[in-house]
């Protein structure tokens, strides 16, 4: 058995009360509002509801990375509701397209439940540099505020950084993290440091443990079948764990975000996603891809979305203020 660090514990802080998170939400999607919202007010700013519009809206959110699934129930959403409600206007088109996105958005705002376990095992996973080790950074803060306790699993022992930047996290948080011990230069074995992160939470009475693994791209089959490993020993570790399997997806990918699901999905059986980095691009659209995606097959809910740089900036999902967010 390799050893293990194990950093110190402390009671948690005493939670911290967010700014407006509807005001964060949208100064966080600015970049998707000035790009999608501008044209779509331009758009919908008078005239009359005719074959060149559905086909400037359909070029407009295609490249806002609604994809071609999404926009093309999105745009007979519209046309249903011109021919029931009579619309003659194109300004009356605003609204309803509003409620197209909530309406297709909405089964995807699950808030993630942890009273289920104790305890409750996060496993999370994603491509390199989608802000996985990041969100798990801030995923503790999230639960510390709600009078959680929390323990970070270094289950990514490939990237040479990984280890360093979950212990930054920890000690932030005054939260206790399991990593292999550095020194020699062979890789740690992912599935040892998960397992041992689970047996201490266990004797230690923890709430939450949050598992970090390696990033890897899913056409990597090796790392993928690593991966599988990894949850096979959590379950040996805990029956039934782990009891949420998270996909950080980075909203900048665009439509491979959607591939990413299926992969990863098939992989390991997702529970949610984490879609991060939002304030960074202008092309939100994204969700709504993921959402119609999900919508033809199995529901995979969003549980967090990532909206900036600050420790307060990953929050649970509401498919309302992200829509309202993302129009002038």
């Amino acid at each position: 058995m390799p050893s293990f660090f194990k950093s110190k514990n402390s009671a948690a802080p005493a939670s911290v009360q967010p700014a407006n998170w509807t005001a964060r939400v949208r100064q966080g999607l600015s970049r998707t509002r000035n790009n999608l919202g501008k044209q779509l007010s331009g758009l919908f700013g008078g005239g009359k509801i005719d074959e060149a519009l559905y086909e400037e809206l359909e070029t407009i959110l295609l490249t806002a990375d609604t994809g071609v699934n999404a926009t093309t129930w999105l745009l007979d959403e519209l046309r249903r509701q011109v021919k029931r409600d009579g619309l003659t206007d194109a300004a009356q088109l605003k609204g309803a397209l509003q409620q197209a996105l909530v309406d297709l958005l909405t089964p995807l705002a699950q808030p993630l439940a942890t009273d289920t376990n104790k305890p409750f095992i996060i496993m999370l996973t994603g491509v390199n540099g989608a802000g996985k080790t990041t969100s798990i950074g801030k995923l503790a803060h999230h639960f510390q505020s709600q009078g959680k306790t929390v323990l970070l699993a270094a289950g990514d022992t490939f990237r040479a950084a990984a280890r360093e930047q979950l212990m930054a996290w920890g000690e932030r948080n005054n939260i206790a993290v399991i990593a292999q011990e550095t020194g020699n230069q062979q890789k740690g074995d992912p599935a040892a440091v998960i397992f041992d992160a689970v047996s201490a939470a266990k004797a230690r009475g923890i709430d939450i443990v949050l598992a970090d693994t390696a990033g890897r791209l899913a056409t990597q089959l090796h790392l993928m079948e690593e991966i599988k490993k990894v949850k096979r020993v959590i379950a040996k570790a805990e029956p039934d764990a782990p009891h949420e399997v998270l996909l950080v997806l980075d909203a900048n990918t665009g439509q491979n975000a959607v591939n990413q699901v299926q992969a990863f999905d098939d992989a390991l059986g997702l529970t949610g996603l984490i879609i991060t980095k939002l304030d960074g691009t202008a092309k939100g659209g994204v969700i709504a891809a993921i959402a119609r995606q999900r919508r033809q097959k199995l529901s995979l809910p969003i549980r967090f979305i990532g909206v900036g740089e600050g420790i307060d900036d990953l929050r649970p999902f509401n498919a309302s203020e992200f829509v309202e967010a993302l129009f002038d």
